[in-house]
């Protein structure tokens, strides 16, 4: 089977300063989160924030021999697995982490100002409390020069990290919490690298910027919540900016805490014949259906959920599925299935029951029922009801005039606010596909997905975008 590579992790090489020999930051595009990978200059290596999708920082280490001797975690991810437990089993790392966050599996705890001695490097744990309780920043030392400091969920590219994932009733304290720590954090010297974990296409950045490093001293210059005349004023702004965050974000810090399970061999992903995709979706599990929209759009089966296999599935699979049923996939001939298994497997889906072998090509032979839906580019779209389902912040920035705003992540609570016949609608029409396959599953047909954005479908329709500063509400 020919396999297609999808670049949902990035390698970026070359910094500055110090970066540049021994620093290797691994992008997540999808998760916009970064790991990190310090060559410590004796054959060992250093680990931060790695997520339990180790392919790309393993190849990093082999490609220049060496040994994860370390794996530090700045705090209770939320939005990924960790693979901190992982590498300890794998490579006998040492963990790092915050003695307040009550791990329940061994590792070295820290507090603030512990320091931990990589030959002849140091790392010094700061308490930065605010996107999490237990956070630490990590500063890297050389003698008396900070080299950086791995931020986290802390200072992030001209913002920080959000504040609400305790809840509600905790929200104002740990953004006050927030504000102290970023404080903290500008004390260091200028020329000090910022390594964040969270950043662009992150639901953990509070507003996700574009940039993914940065200095304390370009910080001061830029960073919008720094010049905040006070903490009153930083908590409102922070606040302000807080959207919705993907469902499975309330489970993770948990598994996170007690440790997430060891695994002794590559998770697989079987072939299953229609007549069990069938049965497990008729018995309460889930198909979803990972080709390309217009593929969907031509033939899936009833009820199948379509999550294209792009950057944003593993989020898109977090928000809309419960981790506990199991999942069949449907897939495009030569896909790699290895994408699918990991990208579920670091936010903790693991119950995945195979792939439907032969495709819809199989399950149409097998006799089993198809259906279609509607896919038009602006000009052949209908100027019916418009349903955007993009983010709120997407929407504010422009949509069309008189659009129902339903997120993509509550559609299913709203679905019977979407008019028969409405265009289902986000930037591009990925998401907008996947909205039209919930609304399915919830009995709510007839509707049309417009292959593009708002400006393509204004610019056919002969109207103008609409730009919202009040905000919305569902």
């Amino acid at each position: 089977m020919t396999t297609l590579a999808i670049p949902l992790v990035r390698l970026l090489e070359g910094c500055v300063g110090f970066a540049d020999d021994h620093l290797i930051p691994l992008v997540d595009e999808g998760l916009g989160n970064s790991a990190y990978l310090v060559d410590l200059g004796d054959g060992r290596a250093l680990a931060v924030d790695a997520s339990r999708d180790l392919r790309t920082l393993r190849a990093a280490a082999k490609r220049r021999g060496l040994r994860v001797a370390y794996a530090a975690d700045t705090h209770l991810h939320a939005d990924f697995l960790s693979g901190a437990v992982q590498l300890s089993r794998d490579t006998g790392a040492a963990v790092l982490a915050s003695a307040a966050g009550r791990r329940a599996f061994d590792h070295t705890p820290l507090t603030d100002g512990d320091e931990v001695d990589l030959n002849g490097l140091t790392l010094r744990a700061l308490a930065t409390p605010g996107h999490t309780d237990e956070h630490l920043s990590f500063l890297l030392l050389d003698g008396s020069r900070e080299l950086g400091v791995f931020t986290g969920g802390s200072l992030i590219v001209n913002s920080a990290a959000r504040t609400d994932l305790l809840g509600a009733d905790r929200t104002e304290e740990l953004t006050r919490a927030q504000y102290r720590s970023l404080r903290r954090l500008i004390t260091l010297s200028d020329e000090t690298a910022v390594w964040p974990t969270h950043g662009a296409g992150s639901f953990c950045s509070a507003p996700p910027g574009t940039e993914r490093t940065t200095t304390i001293g370009a910080q001061k210059r830029a960073n919008p919540l720094l010049a905040v005349p006070d903490e009153d004023t930083f908590v409102r702004k922070l606040v302000a900016s807080l959207g919705t965050y993907p469902a499975y974000f309330d489970r993770l810090a948990e598994i996170n805490r007690r440790g997430p399970a060891v695994l002794t061999a590559t998770p697989l992903l079987p072939a299953l014949d229609a007549g069990h995709v069938n049965a497990l979706l008729a018995h309460g599990g889930y198909v979803v259906d990972v080709r390309p929209p217009a593929d969907y759009a031509a033939s899936h089966i009833p009820g199948s959920i379509s999550i294209p296999l792009r950057a944003q599935y593993a989020t898109w699979l977090g928000w809309l599925l419960p981790d506990g049923a199991p999942i069949a996939f449907v897939t495009a001939k030569g896909r790699d299935l290895s994408e699918i298994v990991w990208q579920a497997y670091k936010i903790g889906y693991e119950r995945l029951a195979g792939h439907l072998s032969g495709g819809m090509a199989a399950w149409r032979e097998a006799g089993h029922p198809e259906t279609t839906i509607a896919f038009a580019t602006a000009d052949h779209a209908p100027a019916g009801p418009y349903v955007d389902v993009r983010q709120e912040a997407e929407y504010l920035a422009g949509h069309v005039s008189g659009a129902i705003h339903l997120e993509l992540g509550t559609l299913a609570q709203h679905a019977e606010r979407v008019p028969t016949g409405a265009v289902v609608a986000c930037g591009h029409g990925e998401r907008a596909m996947t909205a039209a396959s919930v609304l399915e599953r919830a009995g709510r047909i007839g509707v049309t997905v417009l292959d593009g954005g708002p400006g393509d479908y204004a610019a056919a329709h002969g109207t103008q975008l609409a730009i919202d500063t009040e905000g919305t509400r569902q």
